[in-house]
């Protein structure tokens, strides 16, 4: 037999060999699982069928096979790998407290090239020192800083809205993009302490921050791209690397600008610094997540790296933006759609703040129990994070089941807070459902919109904070009607629950 005759043999060999044991590696799992109800075949399972579904009707999909199994648990098979939706807040209640099965599913491992291994996409030990590391960097007394540039840049937004709806003033706004600019405002001056205008100019940075998003929505729902050799195949890959290099090179700027002016013994640069895109650094002499974290990172035996330091300012940068942008567009939409409920909260903001035209301040935002309510009522219909995806690290019983190691596990915020077998006429908006005596006997993993256990959101205070602090710069002004009702918008869970469409709303002033 010549050389390429052995070659060639061992080649068949080893595709044989391959197909033998994913064949042997598949059925093994498959009778692991066999008592779960499940859907797909080998060898696509619903690849196929997923593939011709928008967005919308992805979310219609996981509702359907909700809604026919109730029981909480179903797997669907996209090619050889199991998803496994878990639904059933006894069930989400054994996987999130866990300190064994903290490791993300492989589609966070998209957001490496951008967000490196920060707190989102690391496991392990290193997240477990990160976690420890930043906590105390959002204790609620630094939160009292954050939220003197929050309220400055929701009164930008009431002003913003005003030369919006003076151009036309029948005509409505759609006002994502302008929650995704104020809070895109607000993430980079908390963050790293640089103001960026975000809602009167958009620079460089701001353009490539909104375009990486999309990208990575994009990539996500395509899943033969996953591969980073398959997805650099295509030109968008070029487009969003990049990005990522600009992104980097920005976030760099500003760490090594800040160690700088610590070792002069400046508590910030000077303001008349500026970067390449014309933007502040260090405009005022507040302390950034950044300063904090440098503050940690200092008592640290083994400190971050510059480049530990960009992972977690990039993603706190990238976390922190479109998840409150979304919850601040689906909240003043659903108050559009739901009149009854828009008055108490106007009722509320008179008795709060009466003839008052000053910012809200933070005593006055505690005592808006009924707007907590909303907020809370619109992230259980519309939870920012609709599915948390994790890798079993070890087996896990679930009642009658048993879920083996190494496979991914989707915990489905969004069909748990819409599951009709926890929340009574779920597609209702009833911020009610909020008072204590409705709560108290409520499942806890019922409601998980910044996720549960050691892994929950830690800027969970410092989201809804912004939050209530946006809306009630909006709502002191205008009342609102949205021009759809929501079985007619569509959205999808594309890493955040995003609309596939403009959210159009009417802005009337408050007389």
């Amino acid at each position: 037999m010549d050389l390429i005759s052995l070659l060639c043999a061992l080649l068949v060999a080893l595709i044989i060999s391959a197909i033998v044991s994913t064949a042997y590696n598949q059925y093994v799992l498959r009778r692991k699982v066999k008592n779960i109800p499940q859907f797909g075949g080998f060898p696509f399972g619903v690849a196929f069928e997923l593939l011709k579904l928008t967005d919308y009707e992805l979310v219609q999909w996981l509702t359907e096979r909700m809604l026919r199994i109730k029981k909480g648990i179903f797997i669907y098979w996209i090619g050889f790998i199991p998803f496994i939706s878990l639904h059933k807040p006894e069930f989400l209640e054994i996987i999130l407290p866990s300190t064994v099965n903290i490791e993300k599913g492989e589609a966070y491992n998209l957001l490496h090239s951008w967000l490196g291994k920060g707190l989102l996409t690391s496991t392990g030990k290193q997240w477990f020192h990160d976690r420890r590391l930043i906590g105390p960097t959002f204790h609620f007394s630094i939160l009292d800083q954050f939220a003197i540039i929050m309220s400055e840049k929701a009164e930008i937004l009431t002003k913003c809205l005003e030369k919006e709806i003076a151009k036309n003033s029948k005509k409505a706004i759609n006002i994502f993009p302008f929650a995704n600019n104020v809070a895109l405002d607000i993430i980079c001056e908390t963050a790293m302490g640089v103001d960026i205008h975000a809602q009167e100019v958009e620079t460089k940075f701001t353009s490539t921050i909104h375009r990486n998003s999309i990208l990575i929505r994009d990539r996500l729902l395509q899943p033969w791209l996953w591969r980073d050799w398959m997805y650099n195949l295509i030109p968008s890959a070029k487009e969003y690397n990049s990005g990522v290099n600009r992104l980097h090179k920005f976030t760099r700027e500003v760490i090594s600008k800040k160690k700088i002016a610590r070792q002069s013994q400046n508590s910030s640069v000077k303001s008349e610094d500026e970067d390449d895109d014309g933007v502040d650094i260090g405009k005022r002499k507040r302390k950034a997540f950044l300063d904090l974290l440098l503050d940690q990172n200092e008592k640290e035996e083994v400190p971050l790296t510059d480049d530990e330091l960009r992972a977690q300012v990039d993603t706190f940068m990238f976390e922190g933006h479109d998840t409150t942008a979304v919850a601040i567009t689906w909240t003043l939409f659903l108050l559009g759609n739901n009149p009854e409920q828009q008055e108490k909260v106007h009722e509320e903001l008179e008795k709060v703040f009466r003839d008052s035209e000053t910012p809200a301040s933070l005593k006055e935002l505690s005592q808006l129990k009924y707007l907590d309510r909303v907020i809370k009522e619109t992230l259980r219909i519309y939870p920012s994070v609709p599915i948390i995806l994790r890798k079993l690290a070890e087996d896990v019983k679930l009642g009658d089941y048993t879920l083996p190691k190494d496979v991914t596990v989707a915990l489905d915020v969004l069909l748990t807070h819409t599951n009709p077998e926890v929340w009574s006429d779920p597609k209702k908006f009833d911020p009610d459902r909020f008072l204590p005596e409705n709560s108290k006997n409520r499942n806890p993993y019922a409601y998980v919109p910044f996720s549960a256990g050691p892994r929950n959101c830690i800027g969970q205070k410092f989201a809804l904070l912004e939050e209530k602090t946006i809306l009630t710069a909006v709502l002191r002004k205008w009342r609102v009607k949205s021009v759809k009702t929501p079985d007619e918008v569509q959205y999808g869970p594309a890493l955040i629950l995003r609309p596939c469409e403009d959210i159009f709303i009417n802005f009337t002033p408050k007389k």
